[in-house]
């Protein structure tokens, strides 16, 4: 049972990246799903969350709002993390888990089922 990130890389400033989660082990459909991450010297923040596959409600740090996008393959049992226009503070490792999380407004209010179940961090780096 368990969370597996992947796609982080380095990009240039302005560019995209996508980010996979994939579970194993469990239907990730039924439960809520973030994405966070945390930036050298900083505290892990919540970027963006999804609601279960029933409502699908997404919820955004404005601080990625309009830029990043999540969504859903219940074939595939993977949520995705879609980063446009990238810019240098961006940079962080980026972390999957069956919850939510601040800063992100209205956190508690993403449904599905929550668990305290991570995914190894991957690392994405904006450079300008």
């Amino acid at each position: 049972v368990q969370l597996q990130a992947s796609g982080g890389g380095s990009v240039q400033a302005g560019g995209s990246l996508r980010l996979s989660c994939t579970a194993s082990g469990f239907d990730l459909d039924l439960y809520a799903i973030g994405w966070f991450r945390r930036a050298p010297g900083k505290e892990r923040e919540g970027v963006s969350c999804m609601s279960n596959s029933d409502d699908r409600t997404t919820f955004h740090a404005d601080s990625v709002r309009g830029r990043f996008a999540i969504s859903r393959d219940n074939s595939k049992n993977t949520v995705y993390l879609q980063m446009n226009n990238l810019k240098p503070e961006d940079t962080a490792v980026y972390y999957c888990a069956t919850k939510c999380g601040p800063p992100i407004r209205g956190f508690n209010n993403v449904r599905g089922r929550w668990s305290d179940r991570w995914g190894q961090g991957t690392l994405v780096t904006v450079s300008s």
